[in-house]
């Protein structure tokens, strides 16, 4: 498949997936770059995408993936790659690609971050520095920076266990606000850029639900969802902390999320911006929505 508006994404689910199915319903011609050809990928080829084979930390793979491709998305999981996998993509782009687009999937973050800074957890440093390298490169770039998504374990998983549990929604924030933003309205974002690129590049955008909130107001949001009452249980850190390594997280991706509660008791999270309205015109889904439209799941 060569079209000029050929779309590179790496990975078979996740943001990426969302956004496939964005572009899709655009009839934007769609190439995944996968680890492996199992089941995922078959979807994936029955659904209209081109699947081939490879790595981002793997630079040959990644130079015969960007072959005939005019925009590519940059997204990854929590992962201590994160660094070498956007280097690699950027030396071999600038190199062997000819890209008209490269969107880069950060964290909001990032915008309170300097080179200095200590504070934050080793992943948000990866992105910050990430975002570096990919401006350092000179490729047409924009930037995606969501605060904390509203499809996180936190707030998905691991809520609707206690709430089926005894009605709470027990985390280490405090009386820190913050404004998740759900991945559907992310990947609108960066689907709307990808669509048309060139209004976009050299942008950064910071994404974020319609209000920020404190722990009881997000309770109450839930309460209204679900239809039953849900309160907020603030759990001592180190306590909470301790189950993490019981949820099959590595070491990397714990340390990423304790940072992301410390950082909430802090109030770094109290934030709001309008990026998903300003780019797609349609304001940015909220909590009380998010949660209702999965109200099955939370209630078991």
């Amino acid at each position: 498949m060569v079209a000029n508006n050929l779309v590179l994404i790496p990975g078979a689910g996740g943001v990426g997936r969302t956004v496939f199915e964005n572009l899709r319903a655009q009839d934007v011609p769609v190439r995944f770059m996968v680890r492996r050809d199992d089941e995922r990928a078959a979807e994936l080829r029955a659904l209209g995408a081109e699947v081939v084979i490879g790595d981002l930390t793997r630079p040959e793979t990644v130079a015969a993936a960007l072959q005939g491709v005019a925009r590519m998305y940059f997204g990854m999981r929590v992962s201590p790659d994160h660094l070498l996998a956007a280097t690699v993509v950027a030396s071999v782009a600038k190199e062997h690609g000819k890209l008209e687009a490269l969107v880069d999937l950060s964290q909001m973050t990032v915008s309170q971050m300097t080179a200095t800074s200590t504070e934050e957890s080793h992943q948000q440093r990866l992105h910050w520095l990430a975002e570096q390298v990919f401006d350092w490169s000179g490729l047409p770039m924009v930037h995606i920076r969501p605060t904390a998504f509203l499809d996180t374990p936190l707030f998905t998983t691991m809520a609707a266990r206690s709430i089926q549990e005894n009605g709470t929604i027990a985390l280490p924030f405090g009386t820190g606000r913050t404004s998740p933003v759900a991945v559907d309205d992310v990947a609108r974002v960066i689907a709307t850029v990808l669509h048309d690129p060139a209004p976009h590049i050299g942008q950064v955008y910071e994404l974020t639900g319609p209000r920020s909130v404190d722990m009881t107001e997000l309770a109450a949001e839930f309460s209204r969802a679900l239809g039953r009452p849900v309160s907020y249980v603030d759990m001592p850190p180190e306590r909470w902390e301790a189950h993490l390594p019981m949820l099959g997280m590595s070491p990397h991706l714990e340390q990423h999320v304790a940072t992301m509660a410390q950082l909430h008791r802090e109030n770094r999270y109290n934030r709001t911006a309008d990026g998903v309205e300003r780019v797609t015109g349609i304001p940015a889904q909220s909590i009380e929505a998010f949660v209702t439209a999965r109200k099955d799941f939370y209630l078991g």
